[in-house]
């Protein structure tokens, strides 16, 4: 698959993201438009990673104002579902493999995946994940041991848990993030 992206692609990513960060300004109250686009529009790798995020459903769009797109869909992205932690998780697995594991796509993609304080701040800007879950970064201590986290909005509070890094659920994916 090419990492670059035609004219014409470019242009949509470009006409997609104006739009969402149009209408979502409380998500970024101190940017504007035409500096976030100067920032990407001749960065092929940011727009192929952003562009990458919308195909699988993430819906990106800058929170904060720290030029760094988020996964912003309200569940958790559609096209990244089903899949266990890390390439260690997937290869320990003997029965019932997923396709894919998150950190995996997570670098294929050319993103960082969120950590705990990248997933309370998107919370502070919107509510997601009411219904679904997120995998977040793992710290190594945890994660040695075969646990991974995840995170999801629950009550009208952002809930933190662990789980077996192998584990794998249709309703649980990833939210990565990329710095302009």
């Amino acid at each position: 698959m090419s990492k670059k992206l035609t004219e014409d692609q470019v242009e949509n990513l470009l006409d997609v993201l104006e739009k969402r960060f149009l209408t979502h300004i409380k998500r970024h109250p101190k940017m504007n438009w035409t500096d976030i686009k100067e920032r990407i529009e001749n960065n092929q790798d940011v727009l192929w990673s952003l562009s990458e995020m919308e195909r699988t459903g993430g819906e990106p769009d800058i929170v904060g104002n720290d030029y760094v797109y988020v996964d912003c869909s309200k569940e958790t992205p559609s096209g990244r579902r089903s899949i266990c932690y890390d390439r260690k998780a997937l290869d320990a697995r003997k029965k019932n493999k997923p396709k894919n594991d998150a950190m995996t796509l997570v670098q294929d993609m050319g993103l960082e995946m969120l950590d705990e304080e990248d997933y309370r701040n998107l919370q502070a800007v919107g509510e997601f994940d009411v219904k679904t879950s997120s995998w977040i970064k793992t710290p190594q201590q945890i994660r040695e041991l075969g646990g991974a986290l995840f995170a999801d909005r629950r009550y009208n509070h952002v809930f933190i848990y662990h789980s077996g890094a192998e584990s794998y659920y249709a309703s649980r994916s990833f939210r990565g993030k990329v710095k302009i």
